[in-house]
């Protein structure tokens, strides 16, 4: 396969990581890492989303009630 042995173990130990259940940094090996890591992802995300829409209301709500003034 034309792997060096420095590959082929940090493989190895990452895939041990894995079946430890920790979520690793690195891209995942596993079907079930790689989905974790894509659903952590879309959380961030829509948390950030989240912030925006409360900052817009917020802001939105603070200009409606001086202009109701």
């Amino acid at each position: 396969m034309d792997v060096g042995e420095t590959v082929l173990r940090r493989w190895i130990e990452q895939l041990k990581i894995e079946r430890g259940g920790i979520t690793p940094t690195a891209k995942a090996l596993t079907s079930e890492q790689i989905k974790i890591q894509e659903l952590e992802a879309r959380i961030n995300r829509l948390e950030r989303e989240k912030s925006i829409l409360k900052k817009a209301t917020a802001l939105l709500m603070s200009d409606e009630l001086e202009r109701s003034r």
